[in-house]
């Protein structure tokens, strides 16, 4: 029979083994759960974070008050390019193979979209983009601003006297092509800035570019 001082200091002693242990574990346990909270607050921050991001860039492709008049002439000028390319090549197919004024127009016209289509192809494709989708893209950019563009310069050149009658050596031909390229980049500026306002236009191309 143990003796009852004996059982006492054995119950002490029990107990001081498992003190130690028993603060080790509990500080281990409250380590554990600070690193819960602090990798919870890291995910929750880092998903705030990039929320915000995507805010950031639903703001920029939509809000109408950032788009700027000199993104907008940038963007017309683009489709300037590819526009006045086409004109220049129609009209000198037109003219080498004896085409009529009418046929002349339309081979301009055709030639205009495919180069506009082709200069905004070329940099979504650096972009990383796959042919079929940087078609998609370049249709929902061009389509609008070269169709404005095609129907005031196609009527400057038409109401001009004697424009589509000359020949790619005078100069009524090159001062009425000139100035119609002109009017039609002034009267579609503000097309673009309305439908990159809306997300639409070279806004899908810029989307792109941001990615």
């Amino acid at each position: 029979m143990a003796h009852p001082a004996q059982h006492d200091h054995q119950q002490h002693a029990g107990h001081e083994h498992q003190g130690p242990h028993a603060h080790q574990s509990h500080e281990h346990h409250g380590e554990h759960r600070d690193h819960a909270g602090h990798a919870g607050h890291a995910d929750h921050a880092g998903h705030a974070g990039h929320a915000g991001h995507h805010e950031q860039h639903a703001h920029h492709g939509h809000g109408g008050g950032a788009v700027t008049w000199a993104a907008a002439a940038q963007a017309t000028l683009h489709c300037l390019t590819g526009c006045a390319i086409g004109e220049i090549l129609g009209m000198v197919l037109g003219t080498a193979f004896g085409l009529g004024n009418g046929a002349t127009v339309v081979l301009s016209i055709l030639l205009a979209f495919v180069f506009g289509y082709a200069l905004t192809m070329r940099g979504v494709l650096r972009a990383g983009l796959d042919v079929r989708t940087a078609v998609k893209v370049a249709l929902a950019a061009d389509t609008v601003s070269i169709i404005v563009m095609e129907i005031i310069d196609n009527t400057v050149m038409m109401t001009v006297p004697g424009a589509m009658d000359a020949g790619l050596a005078d100069v009524l031909f090159w001062l009425a092509l000139a100035g119609s390229l002109a009017l039609a980049f002034v009267l579609t500026v503000p097309v673009n800035k309305w439908m990159i306002g809306k997300g639409r236009g070279h806004a899908v191309v810029h989307a792109y570019h941001q990615h």
